[in-house]
């Protein structure tokens, strides 16, 4: 009997540690070929983690971090969503990287009414469908797109532009807008062409000399564009090439080599340099992972204390008990968020920031600076 009586209570004090236990989830490219910039976004959330541990305790809750790896796939990232929904100690997530990944993972985590923060999605896709469950603080496609056609147009002057996509929903999304304003501006888009190419883009290069272009807008990840850049300059190709921000990594002059050079793109994450509460946020970042950290792991970061507060907030509107799923979603939705490091976020009836800004950021002979940045806002306020 006494044995019995024991093995309940251990049982039960189990279930109790359990239930007391609140994940906060990331999804991004842990592997494969952009698993540096997934690993920001883990990092970056794993810093918000520790600094909210302290008032989750207050709380009775222990506050961990539950990082997923989705290779940057679509299938990955969504067998990887429907472990997340399964897990019920998981309150809410950050991700993921890519849009996507972040449109079908979402989907399926929309009926477990995870909520999701996301930190670098652009696609118009991931906030359209209208989930409850999404919100995102960075700026949308059709927001980066005519940015990067305004640059194209103002500053570059351009009059012809050849555009390519990587056939995927981020980079078909940008391309597509970037070509729409451009021809609502009179400007000759000479192509749109979506290639899955990684390694001879020889063809490629042949018709865009042909077509001598005054600028190249490449909507893709810098893993790809960095080789296309080495033989468009090997071919003797000099031309302004604008892209968005999946060419923000150190890798792209790595791999463009001497290509990296005449190069600019519009990106969400903001340059550290550009972030001026962001020094302290460094400093903690080298001191726990003996890195620097990119404007990426800033911005998980931001959208990490997004979805703690709005956890903490259904917390407290909860009597101090453990809220919900659906109660931390429409808290999250509903809150407005300041001190953050890319500034206050409030966010509209489909999620969108109704105020965020884009940066325009120059790579010339391998070296990076700001170019410009800008304030946008979503067309749905």
């Amino acid at each position: 009997m006494k044995r019995i009586l024991t093995l309940t209570l251990l049982a039960l004090s189990a279930g109790a540690h359990a239930q007391s236990t609140v994940k906060l989830a990331t999804l991004s490219p842990l592997s494969g070929s952009i698993s540096n910039l997934g690993a920001q976004v883990r990092n970056g959330a794993q810093l918000a983690v520790n600094e909210y541990k302290a008032p989750f305790k207050k709380l009775g809750f222990d506050l961990v971090l539950a990082p997923y790896d989705d290779q940057a796939d679509p299938a990955t990232g969504t067998a990887a969503a429907r472990k997340i929904a399964a897990d019920r100690q998981v309150l809410a997530v950050v991700g993921a990287l890519n849009s996507g990944v972040t449109i079908p993972a979402t989907a399926a985590l929309s009926a477990s009414r995870v909520a999701v923060v996301n930190s670098g999605s652009t696609a118009n896709q991931v906030t359209d469908r209208g989930l409850k469950n999404v919100s995102r603080i960075v700026p949308r496609d059709d927001a980066q797109g005519p940015a990067g056609a305004s640059f194209l147009t103002g500053t570059l002057k351009a009059k012809r532009v050849y555009i390519l996509n990587d056939k995927t929903a981020y980079g078909e999304g940008l391309a597509g807008e970037v070509e729409k304003t451009l021809k609502a501006r009179g400007v000759k888009v000479l192509a749109n062409e979506g290639t899955e190419e990684k390694s001879d883009f020889s063809g490629v290069v042949a018709k865009i000399k042909l077509q001598r272009p005054d600028a190249i807008y490449f909507g893709g990840v810098y893993n790809q564009v960095g080789v296309f850049l080495a033989q468009l300059r090997g071919a003797g190709v000099t031309v302004p090439v604008v892209g968005g921000d999946g060419l923000d990594s150190p890798e792209l002059s790595r791999v463009a080599g001497a290509g990296a050079t005449n190069v600019y793109y519009t990106t969400v994450s903001a340059p550290l340099s550009a972030l001026p509460s962001a020094k302290t946020f460094a400093t903690s970042y080298r001191k726990a992972f003996g890195s620097d950290p990119q404007g990426f792991a800033a911005f998980a970061y931001d959208a990490a204390r997004v979805a703690l507060q709005g956890v903490l907030n259904a917390a407290k509107a909860n009597g101090g008990k453990l809220p919900s799923r659906a109660q931390v979603e429409t808290a999250v939705r509903a809150g407005s968020y300041s001190g953050l490091l890319s500034g206050s976020v409030k966010f509209n009836a489909v999620g969108d920031r109704q105020s965020a800004k884009l940066y325009v950021m120059k790579l010339t002979g391998g070296k990076l600076s700001l170019s410009t940045s800008l304030t946008v806002q979503p067309a749905r306020r």
